[in-house]
């Protein structure tokens, strides 16, 4: 017999450590825990499943209503908590201390969880309390991609659970099983940062490779012109919007699939609507920055590959790369795609 929570642990392709602490924890657990890696690793999915086990009442049966419930969002005692804006405000943080404050109202426990807990920033000092000494019902599950200086005492209080990117030949091997060829796998593996979701996406998008081709290409367009940059920027921004398409044909087999279960419902309440617009929109976001990030790497790594020809060519790329490398780290402001480009590929050329 599948335990139902078992199918949300079976897709955490390389993440075996993190799966044998949490089936570990699951029996005595402790008030908070602190998921932390890198974006697109499976944090939300491990927590889902952890919390499926967490307010499973009949140790997770096949078939069992409260994991199913956990599963598709439903579930009265694990609350996902959803930050609005860039960053989570000190209201969100006291929203969050109501909620856990909450008595379960079917299960033995409430369970919170708290994505993105990087982007606390000021709401830090209104968590630490409510995570430290939260009720004795309740369980906090906090993600994060790292532990940025302000959240090093949440942190403390918590148990961590750590997720890794995956090796190339992992996302490989997982996209094969996916059914795409093996040489695809292989090149689109390279593309995809050690993540999963973003290798899943990249193997739907037929110009997936030809984007990164254009952008290992720029060293060897710029002429220290303008006109150029201008060109190259505009190439590059059409392929990134572009590159959403995938992303968009499978948010409207989502909310198609939605308005259907909706048609469904005895009550005219449009169930999920509105949380799975906000998703979508931040999935957009996200996947603009990581197409970015994308493209960045394989120009950091034309640049790279230009170093072995002499000495000044090496310090040029050691330069280049800084300059690519800074940009890369400034996309977590969302800074305007268009200026901040044509002023890296400027300086870029000026290196030449």
């Amino acid at each position: 017999m599948t335990v139902a929570w078992e199918q949300g642990l079976a897709g955490l392709v390389g993440q075996a450590q993190a799966v044998r602490t949490l089936q570990t924890a699951a029996a005595k657990p402790v008030h908070a825990y602190l998921f932390v890696g890198p974006a697109g690793t499976g944090k939300m999915q491990a927590a889902t499943a952890f919390a499926a086990m967490l307010v499973c009442p009949s140790g997770g049966d096949d078939g069992c209503y409260s994991c199913l419930r956990v599963f598709d969002g439903s579930h009265p005692d694990v609350v996902v908590t959803v930050r609005e804006g860039a960053a989570m405000t000190i209201d969100q943080a006291r929203e969050v201390t109501r909620l856990a404050a909450r008595s379960p109202l079917e299960a033995t426990r409430t369970v919170v969880v708290l994505p993105d807990l990087h982007l606390a920033r000021e709401a830090v000092p209104a968590l630490l309390k409510t995570i430290e000494e939260p009720p004795a019902s309740t369980v906090f599950l906090a993600l994060a991609e790292f532990i940025p200086p302000e959240l090093v005492t949440v942190a403390s209080r918590c148990a961590q659970v750590e997720f890794r990117l995956l090796t190339e030949q992992e996302l490989a091997g997982a996209l094969v099983e996916d059914g795409v060829s093996a040489e695809r796998a292989a090149s689109i593996a390279v593309l995809a940062g050690g993540r999963l979701d973003r290798a899943r996406l990249l193997a739907s998008d037929p110009e997936a490779e030809a984007r990164r081709r254009s952008w290992t290409e720029i060293p060897s367009k710029l002429d220290g012109t303008g006109a150029t940059v201008a060109a190259v920027v505009e190439e590059l921004l059409a392929q990134l919007k572009r590159s959403a398409e995938p992303l968009a044909a499978r948010q409207e087999v989502e909310v198609a699939q939605l308005q259907e279960h909706n048609k469904t419902m005895q009550n005219t309440v449009r169930t999920g609507v509105k949380d799975l617009e906000d998703r979508h929109h931040r999935e957009q976001r996200r996947q603009r920055t990581d197409e970015l990030r994308t493209g960045l790497a394989a120009l950091a790594r034309a640049y790279r590959d230009r170093a072995i020809v002499s000495a000044s060519a090496a310090a040029q790329a050691a330069q280049a790369v800084a300059l690519i490398d800074g940009l890369a780290a400034d996309l977590v402001f969302n800074p305007g795609e268009q200026l901040a480009l044509q002023a890296l590929l400027v300086r870029l050329g000026r290196l030449a």
